[in-house]
């Protein structure tokens, strides 16, 4: 338990350049696809985020060794002998289970504990079983434990998935690499992750093709054809994407480098309607804002659309809008626990099923609030820049889960703001 509180007074200010650290739920994958590669494959851009640090820890009792220098890893899977992920670490984060297919693809077979994670949502792992079944993997679940066998060797296929989910994606697509014959998922996850990581796989020897659209394509290739590889992780678009709502929380001018502008298109354009000035280049995005925040209307869906994980951020601009915004939640439908906490400082907002209806005030008041998930954690710091008085945000371990050096870089942009131990708060 992180006893640590983030101490934030309201200045309003918020203004400069900020560097986007590597993307989380790129970073994780990329280190789970290394199994393959069977040496050292060494990851650039790996945000120093509280999640790799367990993602490490699954791979080294899995056998592999895990070297960070700075934002590099170096990881060294020659040695992985063991195919059982212990549930202390799996249930602490929802990623680990993106080493089941990888783990299928070089041994044909894994132990893998089911899932924890942020609790804002079922997020059900049916659909990577169906996918990987259609290779010929085969599962018994046994005390929690997910056993996967492949008792016939794996096969190209053919699958539709039901929901682009980004995990089901990524797994079967790390087990297809090595499966014999051609393997096309229609229906599948667009993300840029997903790109990301079919990058790295074709680096180390694998047939990718499609990655980024709905039908994704791969000829296999023996698993002895892969190879280690050296990739740069794409830069995270939901960390920039939160420190774009900081920018026109407060008007900004605020420029967020590292990050490809097309990862946000929904999102800038949301900004746009809003009322902020948004400009972009090659690795850059600036905005500002000289009005007051316009009213919108959201519906988070799977990308290209708006993305679930900026919607909380997005919930809080809403509250300072001079009209009533409708948010509508498609993906998760447990993530409007943030909204309870944004109410203690002063936001109106109701909640009807999977849609918050959000009317505008005028100002926030500072207030002792709580993370309930990584993306909320990071909105409620930004709602205290703008809040009146003082706010104290608690339960920090979301917020590390997600965002290197979050206090610092926001500091750096001119939040007055520190971490201090919760002791220290109490005072």
């Amino acid at each position: 338990m992180n006893q640590e509180v983030i101490i934030v007074r309201g200045n309003n200010t918020l203004a400069g350049d900020v560097a986007v650290s590597g993307a989380k739920n790129s970073a994780l994958k990329l280190m789970a696809a290394a199994i393959l590669g069977q040496g050292t494959t060494v990851l650039h851009n790996v945000p120093l985020i509280s999640d790799i640090e367990i993602m490490s820890e699954v791979l080294e009792r899995l056998g592999a060794t895990v070297v960070r220098e700075g934002h590099t890893l170096r990881i060294d899977t020659a040695n992985v002998s063991s195919f059982e992920t212990p549930y202390e670490l799996v249930s602490k984060m929802r990623a680990s289970i993106s080493v089941l297919g990888p783990l299928i693809g070089r041994f044909g077979q894994a132990h893998v504990a089911m899932p924890g994670g942020c609790q804002i949502g079922a997020r059900k792992i049916d659909m990577h079983l169906v996918g990987l079944e259609a290779l010929g993997v085969e599962f018994e679940v046994d005390h929690g434990v997910l056993q996967a066998t492949t008792p016939h060797g794996m096969h190209g296929t053919h699958v539709y998935l039901e929901f682009p989910s980004v995990g089901a994606t990524e797994n079967m697509l790390m087990a297809a690499v090595t499966a014999e014959g051609h393997t096309a998922i229609e229906n599948a996850a667009c993300e840029p992750e997903i790109e990301d990581l079919a990058n790295m796989l074709n680096a180390m020897g694998a047939k990718v093709s499609g990655a980024g659209t709905s039908l994704i394509e791969i000829e296999g290739v023996p698993l002895s054809s892969l190879h280690p590889c050296e990739h740069t992780t794409v830069g995270d678009r939901i960390e920039a994407g939160t420190f774009l709502v900081g920018g026109a929380l407060t008007g900004g001018p605020l420029t967020v480098r590292g990050i490809d502008p097309a990862f946000l298109r929904m999102a800038i354009m949301k900004l746009r309607a809003m009322g902020c000035d948004v400009e972009t280049g090659d690795d850059w995005v600036r905005v500002s804002r000289t009005e007051p925040l316009s009213s919108v209307d959201i519906q988070t869906l799977p990308h290209p659309g708006f993305p679930t994980d900026l919607q909380a951020q997005f919930m809080l601009l809403a509250a300072l809008a001079d009209d009533v915004s409708v948010i509508t939640e498609n993906v998760f439908e447990n993530r409007f626990m943030f909204a309870a906490e944004l109410m203690r400082m002063g936001a109106d907002v109701t909640l009807d099923d999977h849609h918050a209806i959000v009317r505008g005030v005028d100002q926030l008041e500072g207030a002792p609030v709580s993370s309930t998930d990584l993306r909320a954690g990071a909105a409620l710091v930004l709602a205290g820049i703008v809040a009146d008085g003082e706010t104290q945000v608690h339960h920090l371990e979301h917020i590390d889960r997600g965002y290197e050096d979050y206090v610092g870089k926001l500091a750096s942009l001119g939040a007055d703001i520190r971490r201090v131990p919760a002791a220290d708060a109490a005072r």
